[in-house]
């Protein structure tokens, strides 16, 4: 097949939507499908890639660290044309969105859509006042709903959103795919010891210290701050106790002087944003993932984590149900003490050895479902599905 997949962020962003579409279209590659990227333009981009065409982009208005393309480009629209595409993969609500579904219009090809962002949870983005915000929701849905009930199907990466969308009444097909990762890219074996204790004493955590680590976006809807919060108690409790925070963002400053006032700032590890190439290598400066974020489609980083061997402490949502297995690879929560408790239990459990529970063994026994080879196995069954519903609804087959 010819697919085109429009995304506003590609590799080598770090996030959920740029790593699934990177993936996406290697493993398709390898299948000897022709996949053809619409993303921006953006600092740190590769010289050279393969079938990747960038559009002029600018910092989106309300996210400055994310970036959007041009609602329209004529260039592209004539190379597009010559492509001969059987059908659009649309990944972003957004200018390269509207973009995709307009040339699927001209070309009279199906469009897939993947949902994979709830706007909801970066309304305070939108709208500074707070007595509007519940109209920024509604029109956030509003243009959800139209943006979804434009394609022949809908992919979204759990049940938790498949709900949320009929809440908004969306009719289209929703199928629910989840993301993929790359497994090898994140297992401990990947990795020299030496490399990952000169990591850990890099950024100051001793071999006798226990640490406890967040990866992803430092933003407000990740709700770090409640765990931020948390560590000068649970750090009372245990000397020896660092927390790690990887990534960049938005809510990085602010933190760091939280952290300040908390007077923990020698026991906070704030490393910036890391290479998406060596994130792998960052999960294992942690003894266990924690994440307190409400706002999450799948959670891949809870995934990456798990394939990191790493137990998960994260605050109970319902793209969790699947994947976190209270007393078997981690422990949800719903407040402080909550926290602590599963801390406890994974750093600290003094059972007898040969009782205690293989957090770490059962968590990548969760994960091998999550393949990238898999996750593009169904996504190519949808394509060949809607292909399939648009030859017979002209006549072809």
């Amino acid at each position: 097949m010819n697919i085109g997949l429009f995304t506003e962020t590609y590799y080598p962003e770090i996030n959920g939507v740029a790593t699934s579409c990177f993936m996406l279209k290697t493993e398709l590659e390898k299948m000897g499908h022709n996949v053809y990227v619409f993303s921006t333009k953006t600092p740190g981009e590769p010289e050279f890639e393969h079938n990747v065409f960038r559009v002029p982009s600018v910092p989106f208005i309300f996210l400055s660290d994310r970036r959007v393309g041009m609602f329209y480009h004529s260039k592209f629209a004539s190379t597009i044309k010559k492509l001969e595409l059987d059908l659009i993969h649309t990944n972003t609500e957004f200018s390269l969105g509207m973009f995709g579904r307009i040339m699927a219009k001209e070309l009279n090809i199906p469009v897939v859509h993947t949902y994979h962002t709830i706007y909801e949870d970066y309304s305070h983005y939108i709208m500074k006042i707070k007595s509007l915000d519940k109209r920024t929701k509604s029109a956030i849905r509003y243009f959800t709903k139209r943006c979804c009930n434009s394609a022949s199907r809908v992919i979204v990466p759990t049940n938790k959103v498949k709900k949320l969308l009929l809440t908004y009444n969306v009719h289209s097909d929703i199928e629910i795919v989840p993301t993929g990762i790359k497994l090898d890219k994140f297992k401990r074996e990947s990795y020299e010891e030496k490399d990952i204790l000169a990591l850990r004493r890099q950024y100051g955590i001793q071999e006798d210290e226990k640490s406890i680590v967040y990866l992803g976006r430092i933003s407000q809807e990740k709700n770090i701050e409640e765990l931020l919060r948390a560590m000068p108690i649970y750090m009372k409790r245990h000397e020896d106790v660092k927390f790690v925070v990887v990534g960049g963002g938005p809510d990085r400053d602010r933190l760091m002087q939280i952290a300040v006032e908390l007077q923990i700032e020698h026991r906070v590890i704030f490393t910036g944003e890391q290479p998406w190439d060596t994130i792998g290598k960052y999960y294992q400066l942690g003894d266990v993932f924690v994440s307190a974020s409400q706002s999450e489609t799948q959670g891949l980083t809870y995934i990456e984590a798990m394939a990191a061997g790493l137990p998960v402490v994260a605050k109970r949502d319902a793209c969790l149900e699947e994947i976190l297995v209270d007393g078997y690879n981690g422990y949800g929560f719903d407040s402080q003490e909550g926290l602590f408790e599963g801390l406890e239990k994974i750093l600290y459990d003094d059972t007898a050895e040969k009782d205690k529970i293989p957090y770490s063994s059962n968590a990548l026994s969760i994960v091998k479902t999550y393949s990238t080879e898999e996750f593009a196995r169904k996504i190519l069954n949808v394509y060949e599905e809607v292909a399939e519903e648009k030859y017979r609804e002209e006549g072809l087959i």
